[in-house]
């Protein structure tokens, strides 16, 4: 148990410093810098700008050392708790995320819950009562799920909102709350404005999960425990309740991989759709604008926690199967 878990811990840190690396790289990729993005801004606006003061800039932003350089101050930083200045934004990474960061997780959080409260049952529903009606309704609602992106849902619930009832379904909060300090009635307001986002988010998700319960779920009811539990004369419900269901269920441990930075990003698209104050428009605004401390902050902390999660599902999935722990299965 030991070395399995040294391994996956030394897995773990190679493949984060692998992330840091390859996320810097890629932001690097486009062609020009932020400089060039944000004269290129200014040109629209027909503002000119010297050469000197673009040179400035640059050294401002260490944007002309090499990128070998830019990487290791880059890393050297955040070791030291300071992830630097955003160029987009004209503060820190840390405040600007910070701001976001919050109305993030409430949003995933929330898409989370319903997704597994959804889900779960619905499964469990369509595997104990296959080909019937209620199985081919859900199954069919499911494909739905799957094949219609979540910005096209978000757009379609807007429109009819505006349409029907003439309201915006956009944002978390009401007008009147927007800039207001945190209260109790702002909570209830973002408490009434948090089921639609989240039900958009959550909803590719349920209908993956339904079927990845469904198929567990119908495989383990086929195998002789079952059989022979039944044929003692166990009541169903707790047969099904007992076992199966528990067998089933292992497999979504490994969804902790991609759950804890699905928590932190949500849905970039919907996010920008619905207005919604999370980091999805701040990474994509500062993918754009070539913001490197920005984007790279926020991709490095989608990275880590997807190698968090994966850790920790590697362990939660040891405690669960013992043929992991004996080592008869890596």
């Amino acid at each position: 148990m030991l070395a399995y878990f040294a391994r996956r811990a030394v897995l773990a840190i190679f493949t984060l410093w692998a992330v840091s690396v390859l996320s810097f790289i890629i932001i690097q990729l486009p062609p020009g810098d932020f400089v060039d993005a944000y004269m290129a801004q200014l040109a629209v606006m027909e503002t000119d700008v010297s050469e000197q003061q673009m040179e400035a800039m640059r050294r401002q932003y260490a944007l002309d050392k090499p990128i070998h350089e830019q990487y290791l101050r880059w890393v050297g930083n955040m070791v030291r708790g300071h992830f630097g200045v955003s160029m987009l934004w004209k503060q820190s990474v840390r405040e600007v995320i910070g701001d976001r960061l919050a109305m993030t997780i409430a949003v995933s959080l929330g898409a989370v819950v319903l997704t597994w409260a959804i889900a779960v049952p619905i499964g469990i529903y369509s595997a104990v009562r296959q080909y019937s009606i209620g199985d081919y309704t859900f199954t069919f609602l499911g494909f739905i799920g799957l094949g219609v992106p979540n910005f096209l849902l978000a757009l379609v619930l807007m429109y009819l909102g505006f349409y029907l009832f003439g309201a915006n379904v956009g944002g978390l909060f009401s007008p009147e709350y927007q800039l207001e300090p945190w209260s109790w009635g702002k909570v209830k307001d973002l408490l009434a404005h948090l089921p639609l986002p989240a039900f958009v988010v959550a909803l590719s998700g349920t209908a993956e999960l339904i079927r990845v319960l469904r198929a567990n779920l119908l495989d383990e009811l086929r195998k002789p425990y079952v059989i022979t539990a039944r044929a003692m004369g166990l009541a169903e419900h707790r047969l099904v309740l007992k076992y199966p269901v528990r067998v089933a269920l292992n497999p979504f441990v490994s969804t902790i991989g991609y759950l804890l930075p699905y928590i932190l990003s949500g849905s970039v698209i919907v996010s920008v759709v619905l207005s919604l104050p999370t980091l999805g428009p701040i990474l994509l605004g500062s993918l754009i604008a070539q913001d490197m401390f920005l984007a790279g902050t926020i991709v490095l902390m989608l990275g880590s926690m997807t190698v968090i999660g994966t850790f920790l599902s590697d362990l939660l999935l040891m405690w669960v199967d013992p043929r992991i722990r004996l080592g008869i299965i890596q």
